[in-house]
């Protein structure tokens, strides 16, 4: 179904690959008549062009990228704005969203929840930007409905900021990011490679866009092959697939951890802005004659089978056919990969969800910016028509990803349709994304076409003795499995005909709830708090010296930000930075949060004036060995915490993952390497140190403290190579790596965090 190339290539005209070999360039030269170097057909990418139109540097190997627009949703905008505000912000520069799509059901933590919301309507008010009330649309329908523009940018504080199907290169990233643009800075990162996903051929009847887009992730994630590069679409084959199935693989491009994506343009997209009555945000984009990719991928869609991905990864992959061919095997293996994601902490097992030979299923979900889609949703229902899901255990909850496609859908009937079946139709909301809505029963199994399938993102809680787990479907398969009552069946197994109903925009819904001030801000406006919205704390400068201890260790192949700092009941917090970080690694290592706040009581004294012995005894051994080599004393070295992953970071954007750990004293990660570019940036933007250490036996376990001497030195001269020591009974030393900063990120890093820098620096 899908290959990749063993290295670059060149695409002549949009149609014909040529990959790199030592006669590519006369083999291209034959092809189009001229000669074109490498260098040169690299600057013909899409990508290239979009880039080096925002890119204010001056260099474009050192990009220093403005966006366009941006967009964040109510987990996320409070801190952003708050950070903003600590910053300096007077008024929203771009064109700034505010949607509600993550806490807005109110049902946990009283107030909270609405206050966030109050607090994002009087600032969109008060900085001029455009606020979507709760249950209007998810944040990235929103954008594709109202903010997707060819040729343009947008940053958004959600990892699954992708327009790229409309010609829009958006990219998610944590909220200190969306702050830099706020104030007017630009968002600084080396050029891109870029990877061209070269399509041919046709979907099948039944296959649908998370059927696509998890054949991919299954063939990318593991190896890294589009890691932190941009993923530009091309090739025939894309002609052949609408608007909005191009949508629904697009936005599961961030669970290969791409950087962005891309894809060229046609009339299906020129009738996707036509419909939505912004003919003029259209653009046709083409890569240049020749262009050159840093690999290509290639995608025969006529061969995409009906896919589903396992517990705990979206690239943990099967067909289902293989899955139903081989169902004891895989489950087994499922459960084995569980021993290692949930630590052992309960007991897991799939097997006993098979009855009669076949797998039966709890639970179906369609839900939000991967399965709300309009053609989704209009599929589901043509297989359900006449149908019944059943009275038995099996549910299946459909949520349409705007208000104006649920209008439409009740319009057309298939509102009825699918609710005759026993489904329930319900209000745009991410909830099932990230464990705040339609939780499953205790070692239930769901079926979901949404985004994330990582331990615990259902809602599930491991230190109450809970497990329940989700696989990702496409919606089509998950219809056919409801219309069979639970037992897993692929789409293309059914007898059904695809109706394709005209989708017609009703702009009116959004004119009369969206508040869009249209870019004027209001400084008289007065800000709406709760009791739970809380300013950053103060943070410290880099000491000279730094005295780590290691509270975490973890040695997953991979840990997500979701079990860094959890999602679920949890983003009721997210506005209160100390509340929140009460919950840092609870499913993961409970005992964190503690062992942290032992450790951050010497800091408090040592920044009080006081003596860190007093507040942290066993640190006196510790002070007295460094003494011995080292001129250290309180006003020259901090005390703190860092945990140890093997490669952090894989999933959500949310700055919190690193925050939480900043509040708690944490100054560092220790890692094998970063699992995104976006985490790693949150770590330098709450001013913690992105080490790298060398894959091998550690020579640090946890509890043990870690002498970093003259580490502000080396961060101001750019050495990349840390000297470090482990110190017990002795002073064993031992190698720490910072990969390339660039001179702002060193600055932040060295003022302690990004509120910092910019107070200090006005």
């Amino acid at each position: 179904m899908i290959k990749l190339s063993d290295g670059g290539a060149y695409l002549i005209n949009g149609v014909d690959i040529v990959e790199d070999s030592a006669s590519a360039v006369n083999e291209v030269a034959a092809k189009t008549g001229c000669s074109v170097t490498k260098e040169e057909a690299a600057k013909n990418t899409i990508a290239y062009g979009i880039l080096e139109n925002h890119n204010t540097s001056g260099n474009m190997e050192k990009l220093k990228i403005k966006f366009d627009k941006m967009t964040s949703h109510d987990i996320t905008f409070v801190g952003i704005i708050q950070t903003a505000r600590a910053s300096g912000l007077e008024k929203f520069p771009i064109p700034y969203v505010l949607t509600n799509c993550h806490n807005s059901l109110c049902a946990v933590g009283g107030t909270i929840n609405e206050d966030d919301h109050m607090f994002g309507l009087t600032c969109a008010k008060k900085y001029g930007g455009i606020y979507v009330p709760p249950h209007q649309a998810v944040i990235h329908q929103f954008a594709r409905e109202m903010l997707a523009e060819g040729g343009k940018m947008i940053l958004g504080s959600d990892s699954h900021t992708r327009y790229g199907a409309l010609g829009t290169m958006a990219m998610g990233e944590g909220g200190p990011e969306l702050v830099k643009q706020l104030l007017n800075k630009t968002y600084d990162i080396n050029r891109p490679g870029v990877v061209a996903i070269y399509m041919t051929g046709e979907p099948a009847k039944g296959v649908g866009p998370q059927d696509v887009a998890l054949a991919i992730i299954g063939a990318v994630f593991g190896n890294g092959y589009v890691k932190n590069k941009v993923m530009e679409f091309v090739g025939p084959g894309v002609s052949s697939l609408s608007a909005d199935f191009r949508i629904g693989v697009d936005v599961m491009t961030t669970e290969t951890t791409c950087l962005s994506s891309i894809w060229r343009t046609d009339d299906k997209v020129k009738e996707f802005y036509d419909i939505h009555g912004r003919s003029e945000s259209y653009k046709e984009l083409n890569p240049g004659n020749v262009a050159y990719y840093d690999g290509v991928v290639y995608v025969d869609l006529s061969t995409i089978k009906p896919m589903i991905a396992m517990p705990f990864h979206p690239s943990n992959t099967y067909t289902i056919e293989e899955l139903n061919a081989n169902l004891e095997d895989i489950l087994h293996d499922v459960e084995k990969k569980a021993l290692v994601s949930l630590d052992g902490q309960v007991e897991y097992k799939l097997t006993d969800k098979i009855k009669n030979g076949r797998l039966y299923v709890d639970q179906g979900i369609i839900a939000g910016c991967a399965g709300g889609g309009f053609e989704n949703i209009c599929a589901a229902a043509d297989i359900l028509k006449g149908k019944s899901i059943g009275a038995d255990e099996f549910t299946l909850s459909v949520y349409p990803a705007s208000t104006p496609i649920y209008v439409e859908l009740a319009r057309n009937g298939r509102l009825a349709d699918l609710m005759e079946t026993g489904a329930i139709v319900k209000t745009a909301f991410c909830g099932p994304c990230f464990g705040a809505g339609d939780t499953p029963a205790n070692n239930a199994f769901s079926i979901r076409h949404s985004t994330r399938n990582f331990p615990n993102r259902e809602g599930s809680k491991l230190q109450n003795g809970q497990i329940s787990s989700v696989a990702l479907m496409d919606a089509r398969s998950i219809a056919a499995t409801a219309a069979n009552k639970g037992y897993l069946t692929a789409a293309t197994d059914v007898d059904v005909e695809f109706t394709g109903p005209a989708y017609h925009f009703d702009s009116s819904i959004y004119a009369n709830r969206v508040f869009d001030s249209k870019g004027v801000a209001d400084p008289e406006q007065e800000i709406q708090f709760g009791p739970n919205i809380k300013d950053w704390p103060e943070m410290v400068a880099l000491p000279e010296n730094l005295i780590i201890k290691v509270v975490s260790e973890i040695h997953d192949p991979v840990t997500t930000t979701d079990e860094l700092i959890p999602s679920g009941e949890t983003s009721s917090f997210r506005s209160n930075p100390l509340g929140l970080a009460e919950f840092a690694l609870s499913r993961k290592d409970p005992a964190y949060v503690g062992r942290a706040k032992e450790v951050q009581k010497a800091e408090k004294a040592r920044e009080a004036g006081q003596c860190m012995g007093e507040a942290l005894p066993e640190l006196r051994d510790i002070m007295h060995k460094i003494k011995e080599t080292y001129d250290v004393h309180k006003s020259n070295v901090g005390v703190g915490s860092t945990i140890f992953a093997v490669k952090p970071g894989d999933g959500s954007a949310r700055e919190q993952a690193a925050s939480c750990q900043k509040v708690l004293g944490g100054w560092a990660n220790i890692a094998n390497e970063y699992a995104t570019k976006r985490y790693r940036s949150n770590l330098i933007n709450w001013g913690m140190l992105p080490f790298i250490i060398d894959k091998g036996e550690l020579p640090f376990e946890n509890g043990d403290y870690i002498f970093i001497p003259e580490i502000q030195d080396a961060i101001k001269n750019k050495v990349s190579t840390i000297k470090a020591f482990v110190v017990n009974k002795d002073m064993k030393e031992f190698e720490l790596k910072l990969d390339e900063l660039t001179d702002d990120e060193r600055q932040i890093i060295l003022d302690g965090c990004l509120i910092n820098y910019y107070r200090d620096n006005k």
